[in-house]
């Protein structure tokens, strides 16, 4: 790997995990037009690295609601206490599917261009919607937890954007706009932690000195790419601005469906 490879890989991980357009599955559809199933792997260790640059880039956006947080946990505080319920409990739906259908969520990522097409479009129907919806000042409930949990698990399909799907299901159950970017963001990162964890106990992660340069590229671009993407979209959900991510969504839905179809 190249220098500005790790670089342009480090800004795509950055950007596509806050922006709502499935970096899943632009992957496939990347695959498709470029007439191979499959794409050069990247190294797991790579991997890791940009998956831990983003997850620091949202510690970092939201260092103060992190703070206090734990710090409220530190003390015994109630409310820390049940923020932090409803994250675990958020987690749950994910965690379930990645576990029971491993194997038939990985034959989804086998040149399922049509599916992409379509799910890209649901996903621009939800940022719409979400972008629709009356603005309230409710804050997130053990049952909207549950909720955009299972919007999270359901995100696992190439097409529907992850931060897309929580954010808009958070919007479209009446919780205020900040408060939605927030939760959705901050549950995400338990998850990155805990799967490059499993990856790193598994062993299957080897890091390469002769490779870090590239790690220090790709860390340092994921990282800077995930935290103005993070704040961006924190603004744009604010100020009910998704809607021209789910005009790009639209597009490239009904791109994708009538070359498949004409293919």
């Amino acid at each position: 790997m190249s220098w500005w490879e790790a670089l342009l890989l480090g800004l795509i991980q950055g950007l596509t995990e806050f922006l709502p357009v499935s970096s899943s599955g632009h992957l496939e559809l990347g695959k498709a037009l470029f007439g191979s199933t499959q794409l050069p792997a990247e190294s797991l260790a790579f991997t890791v690295i940009l998956h831990f640059a983003t997850a620091l880039s949202t510690l970092v956006v939201f260092r103060r609601d992190v703070a206090v947080i734990f710090n409220g946990l530190f003390r015994g505080q109630k409310e820390a206490f049940r923020f932090s319920l409803k994250i675990v409990l958020s987690m749950i739906p994910a965690a379930i599917v990645g576990i029971l259908f491993d194997e038939e969520i990985e034959r989804l990522f086998s040149g399922q261009v049509l599916l992409v097409g379509a799910m890209l479009g649901v996903t621009g129907l939800l940022l719409f919607l979400a972008d629709r919806a009356k603005r309230t000042d409710k804050k997130v409930t053990f049952t909207d937890a549950l909720v955009i949990g299972v919007s999270q698990a359901i995100a696992i399909l190439p097409g529907i954007s992850r931060s897309g799907a929580t954010v808009s299901t958070s919007v479209l159950l009446g919780v205020d706009r900040e408060q939605a970017a927030r939760f959705s963001f901050l549950m995400v990162v338990p998850l990155i932690f805990g799967k490059m964890a499993k990856d790193l106990i598994d062993g299957g992660v080897s890091f390469s000195g002769d490779a870090a340069q590239n790690y220090l590229i790709g860390f340092t671009a994921a990282f800077i790419a995930g935290w103005a993407a993070c704040k961006w979209m924190v603004a744009l959900v604010k100020k009910a601005q998704l809607k021209y991510f789910a005009y790009y969504c639209f597009v490239v839905g009904a791109v994708t469906l009538v070359w498949t179809a004409v293919g």
